[in-house]
């Protein structure tokens, strides 16, 4: 499963890259605007930093304000993968994107069969939302599930890139399930590296060393 950071922020990047295990990147227009820098500025940074597919998204609403803007944000790398809307407007773009072989991501997913209409439209990658599922009440899980199981019956070729992801256990969960991606804020990046008795057991082993080399030095 690939590990993709869900960041603008050219500095929390760098040290999910430094990790040796960021895969991609994506973003939006609320990560982008929380950057506090110009979009092209942010868009040419993440572009250049990170070899990996980096998910900039569009913000027309008719599809063919969507290609004009896709053609623009490929501009800024080669590896840019353009991010479209779940809507019927986003599908006819998708369709037209895919025609083109430009790699494109359906965002805001929310129920199985929206994944099964963008890959049908030719999408590369769907994603499905679980952490605003689980706000409602609902079981995000349940529906990386479905999305899974219908790719798998029909050998789907987009790949399953969770979002919204809130803490470790949806990181796992989506491995278990065997989706192809998830994305990650740096804080749920460092949750999965950090563990109580990990840290307890180095705390022990330094004790001892260091019990082992003062007697060395007497």
């Amino acid at each position: 499963m690939k590990i993709f950071i869900d960041s603008a922020d050219l500095e929390e990047i760098k040290a999910a890259n430094s990790l040796g295990l960021l895969d991609g990147v994506t973003t939006n227009p609320t990560l982008i605007a929380k950057s506090g820098k110009a979009f092209a500025e942010v868009a040419r940074s993440i572009t250049a930093l990170v070899k990996g597919p980096v998910s900039l998204e569009v913000t027309s609403i008719q599809w063919e304000g969507m290609l004009a803007e896709a053609h623009a944000l490929r501009k800024h790398g080669d590896n840019v993968v353009v991010k479209i809307p779940m809507t019927a407007d986003g599908l006819k773009a998708v369709k037209a994107l895919s025609a083109e072989k430009i790699p494109t991501n359906v965002t805001l997913i929310f129920q199985p069969v929206q994944a099964l209409l963008a890959a049908k439209a030719g999408a590369t990658y769907v994603s499905p939302f679980i952490g605003r599922h689980d706000d409602i009440a609902q079981d995000g899980m349940l529906l990386v599930k479905d999305i899974v199981t219908m790719f798998r019956n029909y050998a789907v070729k987009t790949q399953v890139l969770v979002a919204s992801v809130r803490h470790p256990i949806h990181v796992i969960e989506s491995a278990k399930l065997g989706a192809d991606v998830v994305t990650l804020p740096l804080k749920v990046i460092h949750q999965l590296i950090r563990h109580p008795l990990t840290d307890a057991g180095l705390k022990t082993f330094l004790a001892d060393w260091e019990k082992v080399s003062n007697k060395s030095l007497t």
